[in-house]
Formats: C-alpha cells, structure tokens, sequence
C-alpha cells in the first residue's frame, strides 16, 4: 500500500497547474501566438547580464570539482556570510552566516519552518488571499492552516477575524508581502499591529509563537512603495526568501532561511532548521547557485518592465469595467470576477484563449488571478479579449 494523502497531492495538479498544462495543450492546437496564458507566475523579463556573466566565468575559471561538489548541508559558509552581510546593510539587522540556511528556492523554505516547528495539534494562521501551496507545506508538517478571511475593499489584514483565531494551539503565523496573488504589500501599521497582537498573545498563552515571513516578491515593488523588513519589528521571525523572482530564476530553485538573532533561543531553532531539511532531504541547495546568489546578491532583474505591464493591464481592465484593488508589488492582478463563480468565469474566459486562475483556492472565491509576468505584446493584444468578456456579461 502507499499514501493515499500522497497519492491525492500527485494524481491532482494545483489549480494553477492545471491551466498551465491545458495552456500548453491549447498552443499546440492553435499556435501560442493565440492562446493568452495568465496562469503561471514564470518570470519574463530575462536575468540580469550579472547572472550569465558570473556562470560563464565561474565555469571557465573555478575548480570543476569544487564548483559541482557538495557543500555544507545548510549552505556554503562564505555564501551565507555574504547574503547576511548584504542583508545587515538594507535592513540594519545583525545577522550572522549561522543564522541563513541555504534552501531550493522558498518552497522548500517554507517547508522545513513548518517542519521544523510543528507538533501535535499545532496551527499556523495565514490570511487571505494566500499562496495555495501553504496548505500543502502546513498540513504535510502535521498540522493545521487556519485562514483568517479577506478584506475585499484593501486586501490588508482582518483584525478581528485574526484575533477571533488565535488559541492556544497557534505556533505560528504565515504573511506574504508582497502578496501572491494580491499583489498588495503591507503597509507599515498593518506590521506593527499583527506584531503588538502576536506579542499579546505570546502573553496570554504563555508560548513563543513564531512569525514566518514569505518574501519572494521582496524587491518587485512599485512607486517607491517600502516593504517592512519583519525582523526590526518582532523577534521570533524566520524570513524564507527565493531568487527565482527577484533574479529571474524560477528553474534554478535557490533560496534561504533567515532566523533572527533576536528570536528565543534561536540556536537551538536554527538547529530545528537544520534538522527538518534533513528529514527532507533538502541539504547542500545547487552548489553553483548558491555562489552566484552570493555573487548578484544586490541585483535584481527589470522591475520597471513588470510596472509597465502592471500599468497597461489594470488600466485596460479598469476601463472595461473589472474591479480590483491595484497592486502594489509582485506582478498579479487579484480581480473580480464578473459572477460569483470564480470558475465558471475562468472557464467563459477560455472562449477568447484567456487563461485565467480562480480565486478559490486562494482563500477568496469569485476573484481570479492574472499573472502579468508575460511580455508586454501578449498585454496589449489580450486586452481585446478581455474588452470582449466583459462585454459579455454587460448585455
């Protein structure tokens, strides 16, 4: 015999998956000029000329054994000491090379935290909209997500519905800002006030309960919006971060933990860390990434072509009528449905080759999400499709 909880995870792709396979199918059919795929959140615009420039030089200059070799399990020494020293000069925080564990990409961030923290009848709180997949890492960990309702209007955090939440039972907290699939960020007084809530809990319930912060989308903000650096301000902060945004290196899978020297007996947690990506199997991350993370460590690809996407998709929709709050960061666009089927909307999309991905999942059923990390042409020559859809539900 064998998992049938495993089996379920395999026999059935996320929802966004599976758009992105029929995508896939679909442009064979009809050629992928005609097909308007808004499903995946796959970077576009290329890795910046860092990236090539150190492969290629890392490659024709460094020992090939060494360079392919094993690492440490939690990451090369001098990679770690690299990205906390960048870390320590953005944010102001004091972090070490024995506080960063070098993971593939943040999924696997996100999994060992749950793992390395989770015990029986643990809960990890997260706030619509959310990344699907948290459901996954939290209840693969043995424990359970509680999702505390969205505000529609803004898409910051609920305060009522997250204190009605809290127990006993909760271990920790999962935000995402910039969010997937919002992309809204989180404004400074949303921070300060879940951290005064978590603090009064830590009180009241007489434990530590962790704050772990998803933070892919870190630099991809717009407008000189300014995106809280969790650390300064609770103790007891993981930060689980990817490059596959930020440096437009989705396939590469290389990321890290970040454990706060401030949080409670942090080594010990640190050692927790070390010990769930161990169970996991995620030790040694791509030993070539890992370096040429260190080495791009304060690069970022064009975020200006993802704001001129940003601008022409949420003007375009606006203009016909779609409602969305407008993001701030990320590269999404988190929009209304036009009935309050998220999914048979997506499905009517499909009628113009709109690909899009029901809110459901997310935690907000009758939105859908649009991922606008597509080249700026796909853009302009959705719009008419999309003009056409609303139209449609106009008559």
């Amino acid at each position: 015999m064998f998992s049938q909880e495993m089996y379920g995870l395999g026999s059935k792709r996320s929802v966004i998956r599976e758009i992105f396979e029929y995508g896939n199918k679909r442009k064979a059919e009809i050629g992928a000029e005609n097909v308007f795929d808004f499903s995946l959140g796959n970077p576009s615009v290329p890795a910046p000329d860092c990236v090539n420039e150190t492969l290629c030089e890392m490659l024709r200059t460094e020992n090939s054994v060494a360079l392919h070799g094993y690492t440490s399990a939690q990451g090369d020494f001098n990679v770690r000491k690299t990205i906390a020293e960048y870390i320590n000069k953005q944010y102001g925080v004091h972090l070490t090379a024995e506080n960063l564990y070098m993971t593939v990409g943040a999924a696997a961030s996100l999994s060992i935290c749950c793992r390395a923290l989770s015990l029986p009848e643990d809960e990890f709180i997260t706030f619509a909209p959310f990344f699907t997949e948290y459901r996954v890492f939290v209840e693969a960990a043995g424990s359970k997500l509680v999702v505390v309702p969205a505000n529609h209007e803004t898409f910051q955090i609920d305060f009522d519905s997250f204190r009605s939440l809290i127990n006993e039972h909760t271990k920790a907290v999962i935000i995402n800002s910039p969010n997937n699939p919002s992309g809204v960020v989180y404004s400074e007084e949303t921070i300060v006030t879940l951290c005064d809530i978590l603090r009064e809990a830590e009180k009241k319930y007489g434990h530590v309960i962790y704050l772990i912060s998803d933070e892919p989308y870190r630099e991809i903000v717009y407008d000189d919006i300014k995106v809280p650096y969790l650390m300064n301000y609770y103790d007891d902060t993981f930060v689980c971060y990817s490059y596959s945004k930020s440096l437009s290196l989705p396939g590469e899978r290389i990321g890290y933990i970040a454990v706060s020297d401030k949080m409670e007996d942090w080594k010990s947690v640190y050692a927790a860390v070390c010990g769930a990506g161990r169970a996991l199997g995620y030790v040694c991350a791509p030993s070539m990434f890992q370096r040429l993370a260190a080495r791009c460590v304060d690069k970022t690809s064009d975020i200006n072509i993802y704001k001129k996407n940003r601008d022409l998709l949420y003007g375009g929709l606006v203009q016909y009528g779609y409602h969305c709050v407008k993001p701030e960061g990320a590269f999404y666009l988190f929009v209304e449905a036009m009935e309050s089927d998220a999914y048979a909307f997506c499905e009517k999309a499909k009628k113009y080759e709109l690909l899009l991905v029901p809110g459901d999942d997310f935690g907000c059923p009758g939105f859908v999400r649009i991922s606008y990390c597509v080249s700026t042409e796909q853009i302009e020559r959705a719009l008419p499709a999309f003009e056409k859809l609303a139209k449609e539900y106009q008559k």
